[in-house]
């Protein structure tokens, strides 16, 4: 080998002092200083995942795509809000009358044969508080979601819970209508909350009682919201079912923890996905037989 001229050699950077300066891609992962979006990330698997199955996460995650789904929906149910709000005439935009009830999106039990409305209802909403608490839910338990498992998962949980949570109405409360998105948003807390009752232990132990307290106490004021708007209303003005949430948690409880427990797993090969698939097919089934031959709206 030749001698080496060491003159011709590039300077190493140094700092005032004449020490050598790190280069940061020389740092060890744990010593490299984290962005926003990485930080956001490991703070998502912390809180999403159980710990065996994080650093897969982490290798392979990234900020795009965004997570389209929950944000189009959200701004879908916005955008419907906001003209029956301040387009259609009201006598108050704070909690909205005339317009929802006359809406070829609500779900009425007289209108059962156009069966869009079994699905569209989630976009109309009866007030400020209704719109905001739902759009609130969604979103801060839905984009984290999506992050982890993707659009087609959330998605399929999501209007599996809408579906689920008016087909449970029709039967139980057939003489109610149905509006807003609880269904949906409860399908997503429900598959949540059984994901981390499963994994606690793994979830950050302290974190997942928090987790959960807060999930118990946000259903129960919402539970005792809707009983209030059921039984204890104006009782000149039209009944709006409770049914739907219990619906869209029981849906949310089955299929979406199937969905959110089977992080980097083929769903086909699991038999829970199966069994789940085939019990929402024969309630559907139940459900649109009862409407058509039974139900006494």
């Amino acid at each position: 080998m030749g001698d080496i001229d060491v003159e011709e050699m590039e300077p190493l950077p140094v700092d005032r002092d004449g020490r050598p300066l790190r280069i940061e891609g020389d740092q060890p992962d744990g010593l490299r200083k984290q962005g926003c979006c990485e930080k956001f990330q490991h703070s998502v698997s912390k809180w999403m995942l159980p710990e065996d199955l994080r650093s897969k996460y982490l290798e392979r995650t990234n900020c795009c795509p965004p997570p389209i789904f929950i944000i189009l929906i959200s701004i879908g149910e916005l955008a419907v809000f906001i003209y029956y709000a301040a387009w259609k005439p009201q006598k108050q935009w704070v909690t909205l009358d005339e317009g929802i009830w006359t809406s070829p999106l609500t779900y009425k039990p007289k209108k059962r044969e156009e069966a869009w409305r079994f699905i569209s209802y989630m976009f109309v909403h009866a007030g400020v508080e209704h719109i905001l608490g739902n759009l609130l839910m969604q979103l801060l338990l839905g984009i984290p979601l999506e992050l982890v498992h993707k659009g087609f998962e959330v998605g399929m949980v999501y209007l599996a819970g809408v579906l689920a949570g008016s087909l449970a109405s029709s039967i139980f409360d057939p003489h109610s209508a149905l509006v807003g998105a609880s269904g949906g948003v409860y399908a997503l807390i429900g598959g949540y909350f059984m994901n981390a009752v499963v994994n606690f232990r793994e979830m950050i132990p302290l974190m997942g009682v928090v987790r959960i307290l807060v999930i118990v106490i946000i259903v129960g004021t919402d539970f005792g919201f809707a009983f209030y708007r059921r039984f204890a209303g104006d009782e000149d003005g039209m009944k709006v079912s409770f049914v739907a949430h219990f619906g869209g948690i029981v849906a949310g409880m089955t299929i979406g923890y199937v969905f959110f427990s089977a992080y980097n797993k083929k769903l086909l090969k699991d038999p829970r996905f199966w069994l789940c698939i085939v019990a929402y097919v024969v309630f559907v089934t139940f459900a649109v037989l009862f409407n058509i031959f039974l139900s006494t709206a």
